[in-house]
């Protein structure tokens, strides 16, 4: 499942690492990630809308950020990027919460057989999932604003921010992702004896 997050994160990581170069290539990379595997996913894969929540959210904030970039370069808000960023990804996925749509059930039904991503189970397990994302998005997108507007020469910060606003959500995923498995797997073997 860890592959699909980071395949889903690309975009982000692309503007991230353009972006401390130049923050229009950013914007246009990231714009240009986004609706490459859009593309991908839902023209080639066939993948279904609802399942391509993070993917669709993405691609618009690279819209708007590209716009923003190009019509006001010299905009405060660029100087913000990663936390803004970050702050969308955080948007996203409370939203996606709020409205009992969790992100993540888009991108582990990739992975489920239609049987198990029908059940209440794997709803739950993805709103556990999506809040660790929204909880992570939201701390590393304050953290990141406080050091952009306090010390934004500490790159290195920076960098520990964006890398462990990604890691600690996903490492949490696969690892209570697998627990999840094997509480089920147990209760399939305790029913079927």
């Amino acid at each position: 499942m860890v592959k699909y997050y980071g395949r889903t994160f690309l975009p982000w990581i692309a503007l991230a690492i353009v972006s401390d170069v130049d923050a229009r290539a950013g914007a246009i990379t990231g714009l240009v990630a986004a609706l490459v595997l859009l593309a991908l996913d839902r023209l080639r894969s066939g993948i279904a809308w609802d399942a391509l929540i993070l993917e669709t959210s993405t691609a618009v904030y690279m819209a708007l950020l590209t716009v923003l970039s190009f019509a006001v370069p010299g905009s405060p808000a660029l100087s913000y990027g990663a936390s803004l960023a970050i702050a969308w990804l955080a948007l996203t996925a409370w939203g996606t919460l709020a409205a009992g749509r969790p992100f993540t059930a888009g991108i582990a039904r990739r992975q489920v057989d239609a049987h198990i991503a029908a059940t209440e189970r794997f709803r739950q397990v993805n709103v556990v999932i999506t809040r660790a994302w929204a909880v992570g998005f939201t701390i590393t997108a304050i953290a990141l604003a406080c050091v952009q507007h306090w010390a934004p020469q500490a790159i290195a910060v920076l960098v520990a921010c964006k890398v462990a606003g990604f890691t600690l959500p996903a490492v949490f995923t696969a690892r209570y992702t697998a627990r999840a498995r094997e509480r089920a797997t147990a209760a399939a073997a305790r029913q079927s004896s």
